[in-house]
């Protein structure tokens, strides 16, 4: 799929920096949504300071708000600095909060359990979207955004199976669908969490092997708590790792239109540096004021991310496309947060 032919939508959460067509900006474009952002960050930190609230949940409730302010073209270089470069360098930050000792504790059955949720909410769009009449290809559009990493995933999923059979139709009602439904999960899937009273152990996995997209899965985990996000990220990141060879199933199942070879992308380069300051981190050759610095920097970029994000989820155009092709997004949804709270409360919690 060329560039030129994406519809020109903003995209939350987009960590590949491939989901929108790449304007030549100059440095100083950045400058008016990189402030934007920054002064509404300072805003959430300043309400989760005085009311005790998690900062990142402050931060995507603030950048909803301004989500009027997505409509400024002048804004939009700097917001998708922000959502994007901003994200990635908090998640790698983030791995100085970690130990190859956490990941470890985690366990075997653990990553195995996400690796069966992720092939069952995959598979689980694939049959809702036959039942609702639309084709298998858009059923694995769907499910593996939602299995995934969101919007991400969709793009990466649209271009193995080929514009005949995911339209740009359909790529674009995913793409604004797996963002409106990662948003909303963000805010609930943590209050379902405090309802089962989950501990920060099983809450992470849950809401790591559950939430769309990266930034929505880390915002939840750290807004439940600190331990609980550590735990989040390891269960997300698990889960984009195997976007290369969930890519090379479809590719198999769904063969290369006219006989072009499929396409896929490799493994996050974000992804490499979270388990490589982990592992460095695990050393323990590591200054603890390093640490902390990391700490701080990793909570204000992801902080700001979130933020941005929120400013620049296209909300407001959830059923444009009409519902019924949303139903399998939901589905795919309902299933894997089942699937996961049965997985956080029999292994993990």
């Amino acid at each position: 799929m060329k560039n030129q032919h994406r519809p020109a939508l903003p995209a939350a959460a987009d960590l590949y920096g491939d989901l929108e067509p790449a304007p030549v900006v100059r440095w100083q474009d950045y400058g008016p949504g990189l402030i934007l952002a920054t002064l509404a960050t300072l805003a959430a930190a300043y309400l989760s300071e005085r009311y005790g609230a998690p900062l990142t949940l402050m931060a995507l409730l603030v950048g909803l708000a301004l989500n009027f302010l997505s409509a400024d073209q002048r804004l939009a270089p700097g917001l998708a600095f922000a959502s994007r470069t901003l994200l990635r360098w908090g998640i790698v930050l983030v791995g100085a909060r970690i130990t190859l000792g956490q990941i470890v504790d985690l366990g075997p059955a653990a990553f195995a359990a996400i690796v069966l949720i992720l092939a069952l909410t995959l598979l689980s769009g694939v049959g809702i979207a036959r039942l609702l009449g639309f084709g298998a290809a858009f059923g694995a559009l769907a499910g593996g955004a939602v299995a995934i990493c969101g919007a991400s995933a969709a793009l990466a999923i649209a271009t193995v199976l080929g514009e005949k059979r995911a339209g740009q139709g359909q790529l674009t009602l995913v793409l604004v669908g797996i963002s409106a439904a990662s948003s909303l999960a963000m805010v609930a899937y943590p209050l379902i969490a405090h309802q089962l009273a989950m501990g920060d152990k099983a809450a992470g996995f849950m809401l790591g092997a559950s939430i769309h997209d990266v930034a929505q899965a880390l915002g939840a985990g750290y807004s439940y708590s600190a331990p609980a996000g550590e735990i989040a990220t390891i269960a997300k990141l698990s889960r984009v790792a195997l976007l290369a060879p969930v890519l090379a199933a479809i590719a198999w199942f769904f063969p290369a239109e006219d006989g072009r070879k499929a396409k896929f992308a490799g493994l996050p380069w974000f992804v490499v540096g979270f388990f490589g300051l982990a592992a460095l981190n695990s050393t323990g050759i590591v200054p603890a004021f390093v640490n902390h610095a990391a700490d701080d920097g990793a909570a204000a970029l992801l902080a700001c991310a979130v933020t941005a994000t929120g400013i620049r989820s296209p909300m407001q155009t959830l059923m444009a496309g009409g519902p019924r092709p949303l139903l399998v997004i939901a589905g795919a949804t309902l299933v894997a947060l089942a699937l996961s709270i049965a997985a956080a409360m029999l292994l993990v919690g």
